[in-house]
């Protein structure tokens, strides 16, 4: 008896201290995908501190260790003088649950191994653009406890003095409905639509078998026309009406004059305008829908006549954009000039050579007509730029090298330039992963933590996934992989960025409807901007290190706000994974 007593009371010590110990070293002292990971792929995780020299990993439930490993040697941040070890488990393969267990230091979050690990976060990615759609109610059938009523029902938008014309004098009305509301905010761009479609429509282009069976239970599902283009359309079809028809020019945005206070959308009920009419926005607009005029070609049955209507739609912009070349949208010198003030999101851009090589290779891949060859410019290798909504100038490459076998001889050259600077970007990006502190592609440089780096992160992965398209080369949609784990977790700040998507994420997001529904859920598959050691909010941060620069406040607008050009290349990252990774039937 007084053996059992003993007995008892040690265990309830052993315990006790282990309670305490969980207490003292916090989960996210080990950083990792917070999701999981493939059973084939690199799995790593990063271990905060220098002391520890072992780790190994439990099996959920049973608490079986079932692999131990060393750490590798000490690894010091470019950003601070944090120092890290890396726990390389890529050995461990076997389908199930479990955590890493660093003795001394704590035991991580846990986590699952597995084919098509990533298929929740994934579909999430896709339907966060539905709870983004304007000019509808979100039924509870498809929305959940977020469901909402109708709002902005945008038919009776007026048009901005700037943007009058003898057909649509100032004050006139026009419809533009539907559309997805841009980020935190209840306005539409067409600046930052062009790169968000042109980015969807790519991974469309790029992995349709996988799209193809993707139901995400939206009100189209069940149609013929897959769930990731039925999304699409809902923005498309507004974007076709920014379009003058009198003369192809488009209209830079549909705004309020000033952004709304912290309310649901259908409270929101201020007067809506376009405003001016742009070189940007045109361009962009011809990029998208002449890409669209491919995608929707598949579709003809379904939708008759709408791929033919895209393309005029596109040619016409285009043409317009070449006899107005140089339509800076600048807001300050709007306002001088035109009441009331807009002083919404500006997205204003002074440079259109991306822009124009940018629709010129749309236009190029869907007609083969020579005149846009000309205007397709392939910039010297150091000069690529990462995509981003004022540099779209890769998405044209991506266009030429995905055609590459059916355009004309009179290309080749061209593509055969971009490929060897896609892959050479790509070299670029990698060097030096393998001895970086969070063992990612993303945390290169200072430059990478921007305001939106998650995008940067996504973005950076497209590009490698397009070099192993280039090459066949695994090593580059393994590291590309690494930027999916740290959107996931694996970064500075211990979040996965993604709303609803691991075990430490973001509540409060700078995005209206998620602050006003009285939820306490933020809407759930939504990217948070990230790190920004900017600050431009005058938030209170934790941290001002440049890859821990980041709030889960929904003041912070410059780190934690949701944009649709954010979650565009994170659907492309996570369902391009999904789709080269090996697979197992799923259901839908």
């Amino acid at each position: 008896m007084q053996k059992r007593i003993l007995l008892s009371f040690f265990i309830i010590a052993t315990l006790q201290v282990q309670c305490q110990q969980k207490d003292k070293f916090p989960a996210d002292v080990i950083r990792l995908n917070q999701i999981g990971y493939y059973p084939e792929a690199p799995k790593s995780a990063v271990v905060i501190g220098d002391k520890a020299t072992e780790f190994y990993i439990v099996a959920k439930g049973t608490g079986k260790e079932v692999y131990r490993g060393k750490l590798s040697e000490v690894r010091k941040s470019i950003f601070s003088d944090k120092k890290t070890r890396i726990a390389d488990f890529s050995e461990v393969k076997t389908a199930g649950t479990y955590t890493v267990v660093v003795p001394s230091v704590g035991e991580s979050y846990t986590f699952e191994i597995k084919q098509n690990v990533h298929d929740a976060a994934a579909r999430a990615s896709i339907k966060g653009f539905y709870y983004q759609r304007l000019s509808t109610a979100l039924p509870e059938q498809y929305a959940g406890k977020w469901h909402r009523p109708l709002s902005h029902p945008d038919n009776k938008v007026q048009i901005h003095p700037s943007a009058a014309s003898a057909g649509r004098p100032a004050g006139a009305t026009i419809s533009s409905s539907k559309g997805w509301l841009d980020a935190g905010d209840y306005n539409k761009y067409i600046v930052n639509s062009g790169i968000t479609m042109g980015t969807l429509l790519s991974a469309y282009e790029d992995f349709p078998v996988y799209f193809d069976s993707l139901n995400l239970n939206i009100p189209e599902s069940g149609n013929a026309i897959p769930d990731l283009l039925d999304e699409a359309l809902w923005n498309l079809r507004w974007m076709l009406t920014m379009q003058d028809p009198a003369d192809g020019g488009v209209y830079h945005k549909l705004t309020n004059e000033k952004f709304d206070g912290m309310i649901m959308p259908h409270l929101a009920t201020r007067p809506r305008y376009v405003v001016q009419k742009g070189t940007a926005a045109t361009l962009d607009f011809a990029a998208v829908t002449a890409q669209a005029a491919r995608v929707f070609k598949k579709f003809e049955h379904q939708l008759p006549g709408f791929s033919d209507s895209c393309l005029t739609a596109a040619t016409r912009a285009w043409q317009w954009a070449v006899k107005n070349s140089t339509i800076v949208y600048d807001q300050d010198a709007m306002n001088k000039t035109f009441d009331p003030d807009v002083t919404t999101g500006g997205y204003g851009d002074g440079n259109f050579a991306d822009e124009f090589t940018w629709a010129a290779a749309e236009l190029y891949a869907s007609t083969q007509d020579g005149q846009y060859l000309d205007k397709v410019e392939v910039l010297a290798d150091h000069n690529l730029p990462l995509p981003s909504w004022g540099g779209v100038h890769l998405l044209g490459y991506y266009t030429m090298i995905r055609f590459e076998t059916s355009l004309p001889e009179a290309a080749q050259a061209k593509v055969t330039l971009m490929k060897q600077g896609v892959v050479r970007f790509a070299d670029v990006l990698i060097n030096g992963v393998d001895t970086r502190a969070f063992n990612t592609v993303m945390g290169g440089s200072a430059k990478d933590y921007i305001w939106g780096s998650s995008a940067v992160a996504a973005n950076q992965g497209i590009e490698l996934i397009q070099a192993y398209k280039v090459t066949g080369d695994k090593k580059y949609l393994n590291y590309a992989l690494s930027n999916l784990d740290f959107l996931l977790g694996k970064n500075g700040t211990g979040y996965s960025f993604l709303t609803g998507y691991g075990k430490k994420t973001p509540m409060h997001p700078h995005h209206r409807p998620s602050i006003a529904d009285g939820i306490a859920e933020p809407v759930p598959g939504l990217l948070a901007g990230g790190p920004n050691p900017g600050m431009q909010d005058k938030c209170r941060y934790p941290s001002s290190v440049a890859d821990e620069a980041y709030t889960d406040n929904d003041c912070s607008y410059a780190s934690n706000e949701i944009a649709i050009n954010w979650n565009a290349p994170f659907v492309y990252l996570v369902c391009a994974q999904e789709a080269l990774q090996p697979r197992v039937a799923t259901s839908n």
